[in-house]
């Protein structure tokens, strides 16, 4: 065996412990590569940069000897086709499950906005077996920068039923979980409620009359300069790439009327932003409607909506830029969910890295220097 075997220089890995319920579906007596051997690889390999199957086991061919500071690997590492079929096997939720607990490790009590959204992993079909491209629906810390849970369905209008089940498993009392209008949803909003956290949804026209009667209300107010109720209104301009964007929030909590008509739990404030665009192309004027169990001050829930927006730069962009995830070719079974979930335990551990450096600097340093990728695993 290589003198490096046992805890080294490298020690203890805490984040594995998160991960000991996780089902193995391998028969025990034909396993060569044990399943925390497995995941400790391929969390190293997508550190360093790895973005496929073929990548991850090119790196455990060349880190063997730091691997094993870790773990025994015995048997040295898998090969591409055994780590896709590994991956392949292993159960979903059970994988998102270890990595919630392991997440709620790392961010300790969650406060101010988790918003949760959905990005489909756009190459992830496999035609061969009949399946569409998985759609991952992630809890986001606006605050702590990190991915809180995530779970994965097949298609976009499923969001409605991964919500309430992330919902469930997080714990997010006194935080606000902001949705687009496809969580707007009188059973995730009761869910968050019973959480003791509040929440903040985008309407559209999936809600009834909801959005309509919201409208309806501000374009009236908006006509007599609110002269029949009480608002709170903000205001905030933002310039950058060849954009000005002004907006106007206005946010009113003498709802009675509405809630008569629409019972909604814990419902205490409706709210209005007025955005005006300006770039080369012209202005464009758009007004965006919400409904929240906040107060209605027009300062912090125009926030909220600002941070909740932020998940497409802080995880979606990243996610593709960084991690290809928008190439990534992994399609097989339970393998794309699996391995978009390494991505996003990924990006956590490069958020708790030491240094300012960015997301892909980080990468570049952790692949070529150990001592720097020892001290990501260490913080884990």
């Amino acid at each position: 065996m290589d003198e490096d075997v046992g805890e080294g220089i490298g020690g203890k890995l805490d984040f594995l412990e998160h991960f000991a319920t996780l089902p193995d579906p391998r028969q025990s007596k034909k396993v060569l590569y044990p399943l925390d051997e497995v995941l400790l690889l391929t969390l190293c390999a997508v550190l360093c940069g790895a973005d496929g199957w073929v990548s991850v086991a090119l790196f455990g061919e060349q880190k063997l000897g730091f691997l094993r500071r870790y773990l025994p690997f015995a048997n040295g590492t898998p090969s591409h086709d055994q780590l896709g079929l590994i991956f392949g096997a292993l159960d979903t939720a059970a994988f998102q499950n270890c990595f919630i607990a392991w997440t709620q490790s790392l961010s300790g009590a969650i406060a101010g906005v988790v918003a949760i959204d959905g990005k489909t992993v756009r190459r992830s079909f496999d035609r061969a077996g009949n399946k569409g491209a998985i759609h991952m629906v992630s809890a986001w810390s606006s605050r702590h920068k990190l991915v809180l849970g995530a779970r994965a369905v097949d298609e976009k209008s499923n969001e409605i039923t991964a919500i309430p089940e992330l919902v469930d498993l997080l714990a997010i009392k006194g935080a606000i979980v902001t949705c687009d209008a496809m969580g707007c949803q009188t059973r995730i909003a009761e869910k968050i409620i019973g959480k003791g956290a509040d929440y903040l949804f985008g309407l559209k026209g999936n809600q009834g009359t909801l959005r309509a009667d919201v409208e309806l209300l501000f374009t009236e107010q908006m006509a007599c300069n609110f002269k029949d109720v009480t608002v709170s209104r903000a205001s905030g301009t933002d310039a950058g790439h060849g954009r000005i964007e002004t907006r106007d929030i206005f946010a009113i909590d003498d709802i009675a009327w509405l809630k008569q008509s629409h019972d909604w739990k814990g419902l205490r404030s409706i709210v209005m932003v007025a955005s005006k665009r300006e770039t080369a192309k012209g202005i464009e004027i758009e007004r965006r409607f919400y409904i929240s169990s906040l107060r209605a001050d027009a300062e912090k829930l125009g926030a909220a909506i600002r941070e909740h927006w932020g998940v497409e730069n802080s995880l979606h962009w990243l996610l593709d830029v960084n991690f290809r995830d928008d190439d990534c070719r992994i399609r097989k079974r339970n393998a794309p969910a699996n391995f978009t979930s390494v991505k996003r335990a990924t990006l956590n551990a490069l958020r708790k890295a030491p240094g300012k450096d960015s997301m892909k600097s980080k990468r570049l340093i952790a692949a070529w220097d150990e001592k720097y990728l020892a001290k990501i695993l260490g913080n884990l």
